[in-house]
């Protein structure tokens, strides 16, 4: 028999889903801060951001970032 294909899902780890948790949590108590200005984060995509670099940092099972995509917009012509 063949072998199966994975799946083109991304696959994170417990421990990274662990850390979007707290993100998310600290998010809504109004403690989490982004880097270096230390602003107060309000958006939820940032904090999931967060998490997942904190994730990251502790060598937690998160998915390469995507680096040099190109926008999918169409060209304009003049």
């Amino acid at each position: 028999m063949a072998a199966r294909k994975s799946s083109g899902r991304r696959k994170y780890g417990k421990a990274a889903s662990k850390r979007v948790e707290s993100a998310m949590r600290r998010r809504k108590n109004g403690t989490l801060k982004s880097g270096r200005s230390g602003r107060t984060v309000k958006s939820r995509k940032q904090a999931i951001a967060i998490g997942l670099s904190e994730a990251r940092k502790k060598g937690a099972k998160v998915p390469r970032k995507r680096t040099g995509r190109k926008s999918s917009g169409r060209k304009r012509s003049r």
